[in-house]
């Protein structure tokens, strides 16, 4: 990576200390911290309520939902967190000359693979998501700042999983 390359990328120590404290105006201002599967599960159980709405009222999940949603995902503020996200990121990535569309992946693996794994990965998230009662996001840094002991097992469990896991793909991407 060139040094001008370098520079288009925040310093990680800035970038940490700015996520900090948007952890901590969440507490304050939200009463909560940070996630993203609560905002996906409400436009979610919108839909559901909206295509099927008897199934959305059987069913335990989407009940809940219904009750705090008050029959639109927009009162719910993570769903603003999600598009705040993803609008910050295209942002950044547009003043940053790194907005274009591509697929990262090694020279040994196909576009079409790549995206294929992608989706599958992206999918199995999602739902071990819903499993475990929070995201990555909310699980490490909400949890993790909280000091909840399941949180960090979380964490050291995923960072584990995937110095395991990178042995065996490596050569997809060298």
């Amino acid at each position: 990576m060139t040094n001008s390359e370098n520079k288009k990328y925040w310093n990680p120590y800035i970038a940490g200390i700015g996520l900090g404290l948007t952890l901590l105006a969440a507490f304050v201002i939200m009463g909560r911290g940070l996630g993203a599967s609560g905002g996906f599960t409400s436009i979610v159980t919108f839909l559901v309520n909206t295509v099927a709405p008897e199934h959305a009222q059987s069913n335990s999940m989407y009940n809940a939902y219904l009750q705090n949603l008050l029959g639109h995902p927009l009162v719910d503020w993570v769903v603003f967190e999600i598009i705040g996200v993803a609008v910050g990121g295209m942002i950044s990535g547009y003043f940053s000359g790194r907005m274009n569309l591509k697929i990262d992946k090694g020279p040994r693996i196909g576009s079409r693979t790549r995206l294929i794994f992608a989706f599958i990965g992206g999918t199995m998230m999602g739902y071990a998501a819903k499993i475990a009662r929070g995201c990555t996001s909310g699980q490490a840094l909400t949890g993790g700042a909280l000091l909840n002991a399941g949180s960090w097992i979380f964490m050291l469990s995923i960072f584990a999983g995937a110095y395991a896991i990178a042995y065996f793909v490596r050569r997809q991407w060298t």
